[in-house]
């Protein structure tokens, strides 16, 4: 199993609207690293779920449930999506702030290439943060 960061402002797409839709296909990215993450999601990785410029906090979890195919919102191959279901939303999120002070997590690739919208995570990283999240 693989972990991944996905980042998503709230406005647009928030953890709330995930929990309610029960499910969405992640689309819209448009950069080749954070696109060729995405090609590497298998069914079942486990997605920490980032609500960026606002709040700037891991709010959740989801798991991936579909590998990539063809991002349905362009008409251009070289883009994917992946579906995700929510798991569970964290019982104190973990800001930015946090994740920067914190001795394992400063090593993160959210806080090292903070623009990408799809990451991989360490499973250190990803225990850690269910631990501090409670």
């Amino acid at each position: 199993m693989n972990y991944w960061l996905v980042k998503s402002e709230p406005y647009k797409y928030s953890w709330d609207d995930l929990v309610k839709d029960k499910w969405t296909y992640w689309d819209g990215v448009r950069n080749y690293a954070a696109r060729n993450h995405m090609r590497n999601m298998k069914v079942g990785d486990l997605v920490l779920y980032y609500h960026s410029n606002e709040g700037k906090d891991i709010v959740g979890y989801a798991k991936v449930i579909k590998e990539h195919y063809q991002d349905p919102t362009i008409d251009d191959d070289r883009w994917s999506a992946v579906d995700i279901e929510p798991v569970a939303a964290l019982k104190n999120p973990i800001t930015l702030k946090q994740i920067k002070e914190d001795e394992i997590l400063q090593e993160m690739v959210l806080v090292k290439i903070g623009r990408l919208s799809v990451s991989p995570v360490t499973k250190e990283h990803f225990d850690r943060v269910l631990e501090l999240a409670g």
